[in-house]
């Protein structure tokens, strides 16, 4: 699936006009659903089963402002030690971002990229999970911003010293 919109302009809040940002792309990398135990399992749940999910963020550049972003999620399902399913995917988009700092740039493709690829991510993972015959399951937004700055103070640095 490829999605192209056409940059746009916003104004900043001091009334500049601020650079535009454009989704080139939006796509399935890998995606994968297993559902190991059924249909065996729909007759052992005596219980709603321990949910877990994990995130990974993966950013190169294709052509000087050209970004590509791969939104990893993996949620598994599990009752005791018994997997009930596991599903994963490669979620990718391309960017196009105007020249800008690289502390900006890295900010963008952790932070803003993955928080617009997200809603599309959760509703191919959540049909999945549907489709494989479970009941409705809830993936809450994530909060990337958060998971940028506690990455950063893992590292012993602030934001804008720049680490890589």
């Amino acid at each position: 699936m490829t999605a192209e919109s056409s940059p746009t302009s916003t104004q900043t809040p001091s009334g500049q006009e601020s650079v535009p940002v454009s989704i080139l792309a939006q796509y399935i990398k890998d995606f994968s659903f297993e559902n190991p135990h059924v249909p065996q399992i729909f007759s052992q749940m005596t219980q709603a089963p321990e949910i877990g999910v994990n995130v990974n963020l993966m950013t190169r550049t294709l052509a000087p402002n050209h970004y590509e972003v791969i939104l990893g999620l993996k949620m598994e399902a599990k009752t005791g030690e018994q997997a009930n399913f596991v599903a994963e995917l490669a979620y990718g988009g391309v960017f196009t971002l105007p020249a800008m700092p690289e502390e900006a740039t890295r900010m963008f493709l952790l932070v803003e990229a993955p928080r617009l690829l997200f809603p599309y991510a959760r509703g191919i993972m959540l049909n999945a999970v549907r489709d494989g015959g479970y009941p409705h399951v809830t993936m809450h937004p994530i909060d990337f911003m958060g998971l940028y700055m506690a990455n950063q103070n893992s590292l012993g640095t602030t934001p804008a010293a720049g680490a890589a």
